[in-house]
This record gives structure tokens, sequence and C-alpha cells, in this order.
């Protein structure tokens, strides 16, 4: 993963799930409801708060509609779950 400052990060399924289920209770939403809103499976958005499935850039972006809330937002989100959850920082970016 590359993030906005053109540094590669560890890529991490774990991070995505978690800011997403955080996202998700916050809004107070079950996963019933936003796999709906979202139109996709209650069974892939249960994979991927678990980290067991990885979402392509669709179904990003369809869930952070759902949660009304930014593509580029929940990435830049995510980003910083990966940083913290792996406790490595972005590294610089091959040329």
């Amino acid at each position: 993963m590359i993030n906005s400052k053109g540094k590669t990060m560890e890529f991490d399924n774990r991070s995505i799930g978690i800011v997403i289920r955080r996202l998700r209770i916050e809004k107070e939403v079950t996963q019933e409801v936003l796999s709906g809103l979202a139109n996709i499976s209650r069974t892939h958005l249960t994979a991927i708060e678990n980290g067991q499935k990885h979402p392509n850039f669709e179904t990003i972006w369809k869930i952070s509609n759902a949660l009304n809330i930014e593509p580029h937002v929940l990435v830049h989100m995510i980003e910083e779950e990966t940083a913290r959850y792996t406790g490595k920082k972005p590294k610089n970016r091959r040329k």
C-alpha cells in the first residue's frame, strides 16, 4: 500500500476490518443494514470485518458511500490503522 506521501506500507486485512467495524458501530448500524446499503452480502461484510477477506476498490467505494464518508477518507483511516496495528511506519517508495 502506498500512502498519500508516496511511501509504501505493509498490507493488512485486519486493519481494513477494524476500521470498517469501528465506523459501523460508531454510526450504530448493523452488519445487515450496512451490507444492504452497500449492496454486498452480509457474509462478505462479516469476512471483511474479521480480516478474512480484503475488499477490492469497488467494495471500498460502496462501503464508504454506505457509511456516508468519502472513499479517500476511509482509505486514509485504513492507512493509519495499518501503521498503528503493524507498528511500522511507512517505508520510502522505491523508484
